[in-house]
C-alpha cells in the first residue's frame, strides 16, 4: 500500500463526509450558508498532515522519514480501514530495514535508513511506487506520480549531491478550493549538515522555507510540484582513509628516520 492508496483513502473519506452532511442538510433543512460553514470546518481544515523528510548526516548515512498525522474527524469515519493501512505501512518499512513509531492510533512515524544516494532512490521507489490492486488502473488517482532521483559524485573527502523530487497531484484538484484550502497538508523537507542550493529554473518549482539546516517545501494539491537541489556532504569514509594513511606515514617516519640512527658507544681504542 503506497502513497497513492493514502491519497485514495482521503479522497474516499472526503466524499463520504460530503454525502453524510448533504443528507443531514436535507433532513434538517440547514440553510446553505450554514451548510457551507460546517462543510468547510470538516473538510478544509487540514484533516491530514503528511510530512516526508530526507535527512542526510553524511555521504554514507541518512534517513527517510514520514510523519503522518490524522485528525479525529478522519479516524472516526474509517478507523478500521486506517488501522489496517497503518499496519501495512509498518510491514513495508520492516522489509526495507526501517522502523515505525505509533505515537497514537492516528499518528505514525516511519523511518527508513539509507547509506548512499542510490540506496535512497531505490528505497523511495520501493516504498512509494509499488502498485497494489487497491490503487486501481485507469482511474484519476492512478495518474498521480511520485519520483525521486538522487545522484552523488565522490571527491574523496567530499561528495556533491543532486536531488530531484517530482510529485504530480493535478488529479487532486477536487480536494482544493479557490483559496487553496485543502483537507490534506503535504510537506517535503530536506536536512543536511551544510548549506543547500535550491534550483529554481523549472516551471513547476516550488519555493522552500528555511529553518536552520532544514528546508521545507509545501506541496500543492492539484498541481505539479518540482523540487531540485544541490548540496555537499562530508565523506567520512574518505576522511577516515586519509587519517589512517597519515598515521601509517607518521609511524614509518618515526621508525626509519628518527630510530634508524641510534648513537654508537665509543670503544676504548677510539678513546
Amino acid at each position: 500500500m503506497n502513497v497513492l492508496t493514502f491519497i485514495k483513502i482521503i479522497s474516499k473519506l472526503s466524499k463520504s463526509v460530503f454525502f453524510s452532511i448533504s443528507k443531514i442538510r436535507k433532513i434538517t433543512k440547514i440553510k446553505p450558508i450554514v451548510f457551507m460553514v460546517i462543510l468547510s470546518s470538516l473538510l478544509l481544515s487540514g484533516c491530514v498532515k503528511y510530512d516526508l523528510g530526507v535527512n542526510f548526516n553524511s555521504t554514507n548515512n541518512g534517513e527517510l522519514v514520514q510523519h503522518i498525522q490524522l485528525s479525529e474527524k478522519i479516524t472516526l469515519l474509517s478507523s478500521d480501514y486506517l488501522s489496517q493501512w497503518l499496519k501495512t505501512l509498518e510491514k513495508r518499512a520492516r522489509t526495507l530495514a526501517g522502523s515505525t513509531e505509533r505515537v497514537s492510533s492516528s499518528e505514525i512515524i516511519v523511518k527508513i535508513p539509507f547509506t548512499s544516494a542510490k540506496e535512497l532512490q531505490e528505497k523511495f521507489t520501493g516504498f512509494f511506487n509499488t502498485r497494489t490492486s487497491e490503487d486501481g488502473n485507469g482511474s484519476e488517482l492512478s495518474s498521480i506520480t511520485s519520483t525521486l532521483v538522487a545522484e552523488d559524485t565522490n571527491f574523496f573527502l567530499l561528495s556533491r549531491n543532486h536531488l530531484v523530487y517530482d510529485l504530480d497531484l493535478r488529479s487532486l484538484a477536487m480536494l482544493t478550493t479557490q483559496d487553496n484550502s485543502s483537507i490534506v497538508n503535504l510537506d517535503f523537507s530536506l536536512q543536511t549538515p551544510w548549506g543547500i542550493n535550491n534550483i529554481e529554473n523549472h516551471e513547476n518549482a516550488i519555493q522552500p522555507e528555511k529553518y536552520g539546516n532544514q528546508w521545507i517545501w509545501t506541496i500543492k494539491p492539484g498541481a505539479i510540484n518540482h523540487v531540485e537541489v544541490v548540496f555537499w556532504l562530508p565523506n567520512f569514509l574518505g576522511i577516515g582513509t586519509l587519517l589512517i594513511i597519515g598515521f601509517v606515514w607518521l609511524g614509518l617516519y618515526l621508525r626509519y628516520k628518527l630510530l634508524s640512527n641510534p648513537s654508537i658507544p665509543l670503544t676504548a681504542k677510539e678513546l
